[in-house]
């Protein structure tokens, strides 16, 4: 519980840090939204069904990319500004790093209720099902910045984020769905064994 309350009480104090003077207020709310609704959700939710602290983990993690990214922008967090001088890139690609972890993330979190929910059984089924619901992520979350950006015109132009890249959509859903396969295959076999440890308290 106390690995817990330590990430909640940091997700806040990012958001506090995130809210002062962000690079466009509009922009900010956008991008911070779906960290602020999906903490929400655990919280509400988490007295019924607690994900292991590992997977809280990931989730804080992929909250402050989120929360980093609203408040400069998504082309425009200096890090990546000094990347792309330093190694001659094109355009900030701290979006790419989004959508990595916006495939990395959800396929922790999906494996996980699947697993304890007992939905699948089968191992090969699994991962290629989770694989399928991270690409499914991606893609919804594409077709909302989509809308927003024809909704608001101009407003939305830096929640879209292209930066002129004419591949940008398609190349985020590509980082989404690597994320999602390089986590089945890195954390897969330790993910379980967080699950089992839970199973046996």
């Amino acid at each position: 519980m106390k690995l817990i309350y330590t990430l909640l009480g940091l997700i806040v104090l990012l958001l506090i840090w995130s809210a002062i003077d962000p690079f466009e207020y509009f922009t900010w709310f956008l991008e911070v939204s779906p960290a602020v609704i999906g903490v929400l959700v655990l919280i509400l939710t988490f007295n019924k069904f607690r994900f292991t602290n590992f997977v809280y983990v990931l989730i804080f993690f992929h909250c402050a990319i989120l929360i980093i990214g609203g408040h400069y922008t998504y082309a425009e967090v200096p890090l990546f500004d000094w990347l792309q001088e330093a190694f001659n890139q094109t355009r900030n690609n701290y979006d790419k790093v989004g959508h990595f972890a916006q495939g990395f993330v959800p396929a922790m979190i999906t494996r996980e209720l699947l697993i304890r929910k007992k939905v699948v059984n089968s191992n090969s089924w699994l991962n290629f099902i989770v694989v399928c619901i991270a690409m499914a992520i991606s893609v919804t979350y594409e077709f909302i910045e989509w809308a927003v950006s024809l909704g608001t015109g101009e407003g939305g132009n830096s929640f879209l984020g292209t930066q002129g890249y004419i591949w940008d959509t398609q190349s985020d859903m590509l980082y989404a769905t690597i994320g999602a396969i390089l986590a089945l295959i890195i954390f897969g076999k330790y993910h379980t064994h967080q699950i089992d440890k839970i199973n046996i308290n």
